[in-house]
């Protein structure tokens, strides 16, 4: 699951200049278009085509694929988090919605109760509404939806709901990136913020993991969707993120995630002022110890490396906190 960034250390961006901006919604959220996206998604639900699985199930009639998720989402949890990204926490922190279950399935998973275990709940549209105005008024400076690649029409749907009674803070999509990009296109002028974590680069590793070979296919031409939607991520005056794409990478012991490919690949291919955080809290979760490489924590020298070849590659904009923490792994 991508919900977990590290401490609250402070730290900028690094070579990154904050701007005024505003979200990109466009009166979208107000308009009869987020209905007519919410319809179209759940009418998809019927034989299931939503992420790149394509189990075909009947979710409207409570059958279950991959996602192990039908008619309804299921929540674990959703609180002010202050564990994000400093541009996504600010003083009022970020309002996380944590999705139970999941479409990728990584065997390393840090939150592996919820996204295999099943842990959480199941919540009707009204009530994820509710969920996510309670955010908004606990002065949470974003709605983050964690997870949310299987739930797209159950988001989109208690959306209609909560833009009605007024909800109006920047929507995060904190994402696998395992997404089909005409899913995300029923996002498009809805979602502010699109936070990916790009896994892997090697399909035989993705086979392993998550038992998905196309995963850095897929995971890159969402990416290169995400960023036509949103563009760079652009900060507010308080330094508050408001619109753009934060990518995540957990870097993975002995390169297995493949982090010069896809420091590479963002900075060449979308751009090298993509706000990009390398992290280094990989530890064995799950069932990753069954992958003997994948058995133990990485080192600092593997951490560290992984920060030059970001630079290296041209990124320009590194979120610096996970350095802080290298040492102390």
């Amino acid at each position: 699951m991508e919900s977990e960034s590290g401490g609250n250390h402070s730290a900028q961006p690094e070579c990154g200049v904050s701007e005024d901006a505003k979200p990109s919604r466009s009166g979208i959220r107000e308009s009869s278009i987020l209905q007519d996206r919410a319809a179209e998604a759940i009418e998809r639900l019927s034989a299931c085509d939503l992420c790149p699985r394509q189990c075909g199930v009947n979710r409207a009639k409570g059958e279950t694929g991959f996602c192990r998720t039908g008619r309804h989402a299921w929540v674990s949890d959703a609180d002010a988090h202050f564990g994000e990204e400093d541009p996504l926490v600010g003083t009022g922190g970020s309002g996380t919605i944590f999705f139970t279950n999941c479409n990728l399935g990584c065997n390393f998973c840090q939150n592996y109760e919820i996204s295999h275990l099943g842990a959480g709940r199941k919540v009707g549209p009204e009530e994820l509404a509710d969920i996510m105005l309670s955010l908004h008024d606990k002065g949470c400076h974003n709605i983050n939806f964690v997870t949310p690649s299987h739930v797209v029409a159950q988001i989109l749907e208690a959306l209609v709901l909560a833009a009605g009674k007024g909800l109006r803070i920047p929507l995060i999509y904190n994402t696998s990136a395992y997404d089909r990009t005409d899913t995300l296109a029923l996002l498009d002028g809805i979602i502010d913020i699109y936070m990916p974590d790009f896994k892997f680069w090697d399909p035989e590793v993705a086979r392993l993991t998550c038992n998905a070979p196309d995963y850095p296919r897929i995971a890159a031409e969402a990416i290169r969707e995400m960023h036509r939607q949103v563009g760079d991520l652009a900060l507010d005056r308080n330094g508050i993120a408001v619109r753009g794409l934060l990518v995540r990478h957990l870097v993975l012991p002995e390169n297995l995630a493949g982090t010069d490919r896809i420091m590479a690949f963002l900075a060449q291919e979308i751009s090298a002022e993509t706000y990009t955080n390398v992290m280094n809290q990989y530890r064995p979760c799950g069932t990753a110890s069954k992958i003997p490489a994948l058995s133990r924590k990485i080192t600092p020298a593997e951490y560290e490396a992984a920060i030059d070849m970001a630079r290296k590659a041209g990124i320009r904009r590194l979120d610096r906190r996970r350095r802080k923490f290298a040492l102390w792994i």
